[in-house]
């Protein structure tokens, strides 16, 4: 922080009081730092009068409050040292923002118009090594797994899910980045398009990053859909495959790694788990650290959680032993959608260390429970066209 310091126990006597009060008064407003010290014995004072030491000092004083004023006046930024947020939404070339903490990314979220959809790569653990990957490993019709995204298997008859069906998923624009110590926040919106090209439905989508103890992270997740501006309604037919989904690290699996699929309600492994509800899923296993001769494996996971507003909560959930799970808002029945009736969704995923525990879950969903979900504005702030916070119901 800037110090200003008066040199003498004549300037303090000399100057007027009212105008001591006043210049402090600017220094806070500048974010400067106002100290009157003790006397200090300087060896010119002797040699002149008082009065001269005061009006030179009068007449610094002076110049820097006017200084400050103008600068105030004309809101340009001081040079002031200020302690960096914590949390950081950084947009990055190539149509990729990355989401940091410490100056450390953790997720980056890809929206270029190259992908048949957008989708969240890599979405780091507490070591750094991604815990999810891209693709099937063992399946290339399963490319349409990347990492974390959001799909749907039947809007109005079209497949959003699979890769070559002619739709597309793309971000429009992005309505606004917050950075914070608590929590970093993405707002957009992308428009899901059928073959020819015309938008069908309309997705807004909050992402927040929120560190946690332990280096560990979570990413929340809100995401609203609504029929597009020339589309009355929209059919979300019945399908075990939609809306977020997560393909796990290849060490993670269960089939190609060394995981454990694991629920809210303690049910272990696919077949115990597909197509039941619970208020999360897990999924925990080894993963590879290092370089070189340091490389090694640490217990690392994922778990998925569902909020307790969602409709038709706690859901049903698609998993499988390869390495994915979804939960799967449309497993029995489909939701019409109209323009005043949008669907909104509030899902959490937490990257956390060691294997699952279901104590440190319960805490996990207790906190994501509590907190209050998004809402996206015009802006009020200087130089923001929108903004995005949590609601204050």
């Amino acid at each position: 922080m800037i110090e200003a310091q008066a040199s003498d126990n004549c300037y303090q006597n000399s100057l007027n009081p009212r105008d001591s009060e006043l210049s402090e008064g600017l220094f806070k407003r500048a974010g400067v730092h106002w100290q009157r010290p003790d006397f200090i014995d300087l060896p010119w004072r002797k040699t002149l009068s008082m009065s001269s030491v005061s009006s030179s000092l009068h007449l610094s004083t002076s110049l820097l409050i006017l200084a400050t004023v103008a600068s105030l006046a004309t809101g340009q930024e001081t040079s002031i040292a200020r302690s960096p947020n914590r949390c950081e939404i950084v947009p990055q070339a190539g149509h990729q923002v990355s989401f940091q903490i410490d100056g450390v990314e953790k997720i980056r979220w890809h929206y270029g118009d190259q992908y048949p959809r957008p989708f969240f790569f890599p979405f780091n653990g507490p070591s750094g090594t991604s815990l999810t990957r891209m693709g099937h490993p063992g399946a290339q019709n399963h490319d349409h797994h990347q990492s974390v995204w959001f799909a749907h298997n039947k809007v109005n008859g079209l497949d959003f899910w699979a890769n070559g069906k002619g739709t597309q998923i793309r971000q429009k624009m992005w309505y606004a980045y917050e950075d914070g110590d608590s929590e970093a926040i993405m707002a957009s919106v992308s428009g899901w398009y059928d073959p020819a090209d015309k938008e069908v439905m309309e997705q807004e989508i909050v992402a927040a990053l929120l560190p946690l103890a332990n280096n560990e992270h979570a990413l929340e997740l809100q995401i609203t859909m609504r029929p597009s501006t020339k589309v009355e309604t929209v059919e979300l037919e019945k399908t075990n495959f939609g809306f977020l989904a997560v393909r796990v690290a290849k060490t993670l699996s269960a089939h190609f790694g060394g995981g454990t699929l694991m629920n809210s309600e303690g049910q272990a492994d696919e077949k115990n788990i597909f197509a039941k509800q619970s208020r999360w899923m897990d999924y925990s296993g080894p993963v590879a650290v290092g370089q070189g001769s340091a490389r090694r494996t640490v217990t690392e996971g994922i778990t998925y959680f569902d909020h307790p507003k969602n409709p038709r909560y706690p859901t049903y959930w698609h998993v499988r032993e390869d390495g994915w799970m979804g939960a799967s808002f449309g497993m029995h029945e489909g939701v019409t959608l109209e323009k005043d009736i949008p669907l909104t969704l509030r899902y959490l995923l937490h990257a956390h260390s060691g294997a699952y525990d279901h104590d440190k879950a319960e805490r996990v969903q207790k906190a994501f429970a509590a907190r209050f979900g998004f809402e996206v504005s015009r802006g009020t702030r200087k130089h923001r066209q929108f903004e995005v916070k949590r609601r204050a119901e």
